[in-house]
């Protein structure tokens, strides 16, 4: 099952218009790989998770199996609604026990069990984060799909948030895509990155650390190589590190 395809694209294109996004785009995610996908602001790095979302029209084939979530830059909470009521909003038509036994148990795993009865405004920047993750793990999707879900937070919390996820991405037994800015996040978190730029993916990188990682992995000198080498990759004439 490891090794089993979750998701094949093939020949990608997506367009606005006249202006051509996504150009001939081919690759293929194995179930319960967590792929980064990097590059400069514009190069359709949203767009390609929201095309794999269903968001948006295209041309050529994608085939992904499973449910879909799909977590937000924004976490686009209902205030109006407590964290349990936010989590268990997508749970359809379960029964009210079901739905019960599920929201409690993302509420473990996202370590808010004390905080169900709270409204989103009462909780902090890194919490509201994870109530929008325990939102779309809720009912198990397949395919995750992370759209810089930590770019609203301050460096300490973000790291913060990392090291959670990487506490909890082995239960998940789900094929994980994030676009993101902040190279340590991908490296640290990612089995593979995608370069996106000029419409396409233009480098793929294997991460060669194992794992379980720890966030103790970006201080080793080849972290710091490898993350200098996709700086350049990302845009030749700024290295970010």
């Amino acid at each position: 099952m490891a090794n089993s395809v979750a998701i094949s694209v093939h020949n990608l294109s997506v367009s606005y218009g006249e202006n051509k996004v996504l150009d001939k785009l081919n690759f293929e995610i194995n179930s319960g790989e967590f792929i980064g996908i990097v590059g400069k602001s514009g190069e359709g790095k949203t767009t390609l998770l929201n095309t794999l979302a269903g968001f948006v029209k295209y041309n050529g084939s994608i085939d992904l199996r499973g449910d879909i979530g799909f977590c937000f830059q924004n976490h686009s909470l209902f205030y109006w609604m407590t964290v349990a009521e936010n989590i268990g909003f997508g749970l359809g038509n379960m029964s009210r026990n079901q739905k019960q036994e599920i929201v409690k148990d993302v509420l473990k795993r996202i370590e808010l069990e004390k905080y169900e009865d709270k409204y989103p405004m009462e909780l902090s920047g890194g919490q509201m984060q994870r109530v929008a993750l325990g939102r779309a793990i809720a009912y198990n999707p397949g395919v995750l799909l992370l759209d810089e879900p930590f770019s609203s937070l301050d460096i300490y919390t973000r790291d913060q948030m990392i090291d959670w996820i990487l506490k909890i991405i082995s239960e998940l037994k789900v094929t994980i895509l994030m676009v993101t800015h902040y190279l340590d996040e991908a490296l640290i978190l990612a089995d593979r990155v995608f370069v996106l730029k000029n419409k396409e993916i233009i480098n793929e990188l294997i991460i060669p650390f194992s794992k379980p990682r720890t966030l103790a992995v970006r201080f080793t000198e080849e972290f710091q190589n490898i993350k200098k080498d996709l700086s350049l990759i990302i845009n030749p004439y700024k290295p970010e590190f």
